[in-house]
């Protein structure tokens, strides 16, 4: 089942790839938002992430963004966005992502895209004016 707005408890966590252009392009854009601080943003790769976070696996964090929503619950891929961008009050605008058929597509273009996320940050990299992935063997 989907996630909805109204199960959104705040503030929420969001686990991102501080190592990846695309990934980052969003978390500055979310950040910029952010303005009542609902919306935690988290590095899986700074220093310290697995002694504060020992529950998480930053390999599964690296294939599907994920999020601590304010009650604790753990959500994933698309669910994480709705929750982040709800955080930063515009959860409106992902909302129709979690309606029944179009949450069927979403959730696979999402899979397919986090499989490929490396190699699609790779290439669009120089366009987005940043370095590519430091993860390149994946």
């Amino acid at each position: 089942m989907a996630l909805k707005r109204s199960d959104i408890t705040l503030p929420v966590t969001l686990f991102y790839d501080g190592n990846c252009p695309l990934c980052l392009r969003e978390i500055n854009h979310l950040s910029n938002l952010n303005q009542a601080g609902q919306l935690q943003l988290v590095d899986i790769h700074s220093d310290g992430f697995a002694q504060r976070y020992p529950e998480l696996d930053p390999e599964e964090l690296d294939c599907f963004i994920h999020a601590r929503l304010g009650d604790g619950i753990i959500v994933k891929g698309v669910d994480a966005t709705l929750a982040a961008w709800e955080a930063v009050g515009k959860g409106i605008w992902i909302a129709p992502l979690r309606w029944p058929l179009v949450r069927i597509v979403a959730d696979g273009v999402y899979r397919l895209f986090a499989r490929n996320r490396h190699t699609i940050s790779r290439r669009l990299a120089p366009l987005l004016g940043r370095n590519a992935c430091k993860m390149d063997d994946k």
